[in-house]
């Protein structure tokens, strides 16, 4: 009976398990073998040595510029984004807060619009005649109106606040969940022994959230290294490239620039090594259990 049972599970899951396989894992080793292949379009050959395109990238001025863009945007956005979705949830959080329900919906809808919906909204907002330049000149704040999406960094600047806009109220919504389920008798013990809200929130609510801020800080880096629509739909990765992400350039090269797919699946390998190692140095240094 056991064994029919065991049977049984398996026969259910060999249709998912199957469709995972093609649909995911052939695909990742097809890009591999592609990776090691030169030429354009379909006229692809194995490259000599096989490791050229993984070489080159480490020649490719393009390249190392994305990878700088896509770096400052996880460095400032990224820790950012959490710290106001902490602090959001925290405050969310309050049992005697009016409203709260309204409050958590407005944040949270940003992330049910959709990625290009958004990015052609903050386009027109930051144009040079748009709604902020406009904004602006009527408080008096600037004399002429700013080419927001024409300097590397004002355009860089709108990126991350676009980012910012949509994303901190995605991770709030994990730390509410994990502020829920706190044993509500260690705040009320930390409040008897004389803390304040901000000693109670440093010292009793963050260590309790460590595992739901390590998992939201681990998206929160694939996410941004694997940042694409705001790249293309805000900026085109203009001026000369100075707000281009990484995988923005894989889609230029893979079908704008004379199609060369043996290069941009390197390109694809060299983002996926980037997210497993800060994946591991991010659990490395994160989970801290016992």
């Amino acid at each position: 009976m056991s064994q029919r049972h065991s049977l049984t599970g398996w026969i259910f899951l060999l249709p998912a398990a199957l469709l995972i396989l093609w649909m995911n894992f052939y695909p990742m080793v097809q890009a591999f073998i592609i990776s090691l292949k030169t030429g354009k379009g379909s006229r692809l050959n194995f490259a000599d040595p096989l490791w050229y395109n993984y070489q080159r990238l480490f020649q490719d001025d393009v390249f190392r510029l994305t990878l700088k863009n896509t770096f400052i945007y996880l460095v400032i956005q990224v820790p950012v984004m959490l710290v106001m979705a902490l602090v959001l949830a925290n405050l969310l959080n309050n049992k005697k807060l009016r409203f709260k329900g309204l409050y958590r919906t407005a944040i949270f809808l940003p992330c049910a619009v959709s990625l290009v919906s958004y990015s052609l909204v903050f386009r027109t907002m930051f144009a040079t005649d748009g709604f902020v330049n406009d904004a602006l000149q009527t408080l008096h704040l600037i004399h002429s109106p700013v080419n927001w999406l024409g300097q590397t960094g004002t355009a860089r600047l709108v990126i991350i606040l676009g980012l910012l806009w949509r994303w901190t109220g995605y991770n709030m919504v994990f730390y509410l969940a994990a502020l829920q389920n706190l044993d509500y008798s260690t705040l009320e013990a930390a409040k008897i022994d004389g803390a304040n809200a901000f000693q109670t929130f440093w010292r009793v609510t963050i260590p309790q959230l460590r595992p739901m801020i390590l998992l939201t800080a681990i998206m929160s880096t694939n996410g941004t290294l694997q940042l694409f629509d705001e790249s293309w739909n805000l900026t085109q990765g203009g001026p000369a490239n100075t707000s281009m992400t990484m995988a923005h350039y894989i889609y230029e090269l893979a079908f704008h620039k004379n199609p060369n797919f043996g290069y941009a699946s390197a390109l694809s390998y060299a983002i996926l090594i980037m997210v497993a190692f800060l994946a591991a140095f991010q659990m490395k240094i994160g989970d801290r259990r016992d």
